[in-house]
């Protein structure tokens, strides 16, 4: 907020005149800007927002990948391979039992027999091949208790919460883009007065060495003016700062290659906005913080239904075949069923402790709801507020003009000094940069109610309707 020290007649006045003087540097390149086109810049170079609107979409693509789930799942597997396997055979056993046969075989058999070679003690087989083989198989859930459906719902939540996070940033850069474009705004006027201010000592501290040279003022009148003059450049130098530092931080947040100069002037409304239950109701209806709870809550069922899903059987049908022809081909089919009957998990604490964040989450958006209501009632109030004492400084803002005239005017006839007529500048100065500020502060107030409602986006539409309360 922009103060100004009390006038008195004294040798102080001119002092005091100083907090309203400025130096001028206006840059080689500025970009007249409007406020709502500097908002459309802001919604497409803003990272802020481009962040928050990946969010949202990698949610919504998680979402769609899981569309289908719970569907048939096929499988193609295929191999090569190659293999070389020994057998040891034991023949000893064999031996043993060979004079055994032998001997109840008729006589001629058995003679030619027994003078064949004995057989080896042992003997090793060896196989080698290689070869391929390829095969598909199937497996389609037909009866998850429940679990698809949780899992998907899950998904969908979590794209909610997303999207409320989004909606929530969005309305905080837009509060942002509000206080920074009219605080540029604020402290660009408040330079302009100090500007003005700062001529009018100019031509005073003029005057004031005529008049030395005259014998008119004492020496230490003509060293209270140049006193007043050399506060009022160090003032205006620093009042340019300020009001540079505030351009520069409304160009960087619009990220404007050139240094951005609002055009959109401060503005109140004439008459008061709609009333405090149409925005207590808007806000129980559309807050983002509000629906994130609500997505969180959802969160918590679903996590609870697929809890609860893994109590049930589960059926499922199968199928594979190998991947060649002729009717030697290998394959089967089949349903199957399965159904945990004890695991080591305690399902039913588990199950309890879904519940808690149930009710966890039903608590958190009952305080909620009383929190935005009770904050909604405050901005309401202090945008009220600030309507009204920017209406009731009209008057100090006409009688400031009409003693500036009367000092004119008394200094030309000789019935005013040079100390009445820089206390009316002064004066006059001062109401004008008070009327700024609390526009200033209207304007702010009427972005945090929106805010706090879930409708910055509407703010352009209350500016529009402010054309007869336009702050120039």
């Amino acid at each position: 907020m922009i103060l100004f020290p009390t006038r008195r007649r004294s040798r102080r006045a001119g002092a005091a005149l100083l907090c309203l003087a400025a130096a001028t540097a206006v840059p080689a390149r500025a970009e007249p800007l409007a406020f709502d086109a500097a908002l459309q810049q802001l919604q497409q170079r803003s990272d802020h927002l481009a962040a928050s609107r990946y969010a949202v979409e990698s949610a919504q693509l998680r979402r769609d990948a899981m569309q289908r789930l719970g569907g048939p799942v096929v499988n193609l597997s295929g191999a090569a391979y190659t293999y070389n396997a020994n057998l040891d055979v034991d023949l000893n056993p064999l031996n043993r039992l060979l004079p055994g046969v032998l001997s109840q075989l008729p006589a001629p058999l058995a003679g030619s027999l027994a003078q064949m070679p004995h057989l080896p003690s042992s003997y090793t087989l060896n196989r080698s091949k290689s070869d391929t083989t390829a095969s598909v198989s199937a497996v389609w859930p037909l009866y998850l208790g429940g679990a698809t459906q949780a899992a998907r719902g899950l998904l969908d939540a979590q794209t909610q919460e997303a999207g409320a996070d989004a909606d929530k940033t969005r309305d905080e850069v837009t509060t942002v883009l509000v206080q920074r474009y009219f605080g540029a705004q604020l402290a660009e006027r408040a330079a302009a007065l100090r500007e003005a201010a700062l001529s009018t000592i100019e031509q005073h501290d003029a005057a004031a060495q005529k008049m030395l040279d005259a014998g008119v003022i004492a020496r230490v009148e003509r060293l209270q003016a140049r006193t007043a003059l050399e506060e009022a450049r160090r003032n205006a130098r620093k009042a340019r700062d300020d009001a540079e530092l505030a351009a520069t931080a409304l160009t960087r947040t619009l990220q404007a290659g050139d240094r951005v100069t609002p055009t959109s002037p401060l503005f109140v409304l004439n008459g008061p906005v709609e009333p405090l239950p149409y925005f207590i109701d808007t806000a129980l209806a559309r807050h983002p913080g509000l629906a994130k709870v609500a997505a969180k809550k959802e969160q918590a069922t679903q996590l609870h239904a697929a809890q609860e899903a893994l109590r049930k059987p589960q059926v499922f049908a199968f199928g594979q075949r190998q991947l060649k022809t002729g009717r030697d081909a290998d394959w089967v089919a089949g349903v199957g069923v399965r159904w945990t009957l004890w695991d080591s998990i305690d399902r039913n604490t588990l199950a309890e402790s879904s519940n808690r964040q149930i009710e966890q989450a039903e608590r958190t958006g009952a305080q909620a709801r009383s929190d935005i209501a009770l904050l909604v009632e405050k901005r309401w109030l202090a945008l009220e507020q600030a309507r009204r004492a920017y209406l009731a400084q009209a008057p100090s803002l006409e009688l400031a003009d009409e003693v500036l005239k009367l000092r004119t005017a008394g200094l030309k006839a000789g019935t005013s000094t040079t100390l009445d007529l820089i206390d009316a500048q002064v004066n006059q100065a001062k109401a004008q940069t008070e009327r700024a500020q609390a526009a200033h502060d209207y304007v702010k107030a009427l972005a945090d109610l929106l805010e706090a409602c879930g409708l910055s986006e509407d703010f352009g539409k209350y500016m529009a309707r402010a054309d007869a309360l336009r702050v120039e």
